[in-house]
């Protein structure tokens, strides 16, 4: 890389849903940096899936249920700092409302949750300080104002699936 070329910075895509039935909301408990945090099932995006298959995947995961997304909520560019672990991490958050099938009992959890436990609104908004972060909250406030847009607002073009390259300087013949 050019030395007078700054890298380019890049925020960290990661995939939310908001599961809601009758009146409750569906979270995980999970063990943070910070100590144990209520969460949205979410996670990160993977190299080779679109942000559907990542948020289906994600709740699988995280709650052993399959989830089937319906609408897209308001995208989120957010900011997150530990200055104990001199970490700051930017997120682009794309959450998704649906629906989940029942628990899978012989599916254990992804490493790290705790539990998955079902939570009003009020009783959500009773406790911000365990909240993973502020998202959240304001993923599940979307959703109840009834800011969905459409599936198709976010698509994966087919070039996301093709075989990667093979790193520099391999695969050349002499």
């Amino acid at each position: 890389m050019n030395a007078a070329v700054p890298a380019r910075w890049s925020p960290n895509v990661t995939v939310a849903a908001v599961i809601e039935d009758g009146g409750r909301f569906l979270l995980v408990e999970e063990h943070t940096p910070e100590g144990l945090r209520l969460n949205n099932p979410a996670g990160h995006l993977d190299p080779g899936e679109s942000l559907h298959e990542a948020v289906v995947r994600e709740v699988l995961e995280e709650t052993a249920r399959v989830f089937t997304p319906t609408a897209l909520l308001p995208v989120c560019l957010a900011r997150f700092q530990r200055p104990a672990r001199q970490q700051d991490v930017t997120y682009l958050r794309f959450s998704f409302v649906g629906r989940v099938g029942e628990a899978d009992p012989a599916r254990a959890l992804d490493t790290g949750i705790v539990r998955t436990l079902w939570m009003t609104i009020d009783e959500l908004r009773a406790c911000p300080e365990r909240h993973r972060s502020p998202m959240v909250q304001q993923s599940i406030e979307a959703h109840l104002a009834g800011r969905h847009l459409p599936l198709d607002a976010v698509w994966a073009d087919a070039s996301l699936y093709m075989a990667p390259l093979p790193p520099a300087g391999e695969g050349l013949s002499a």
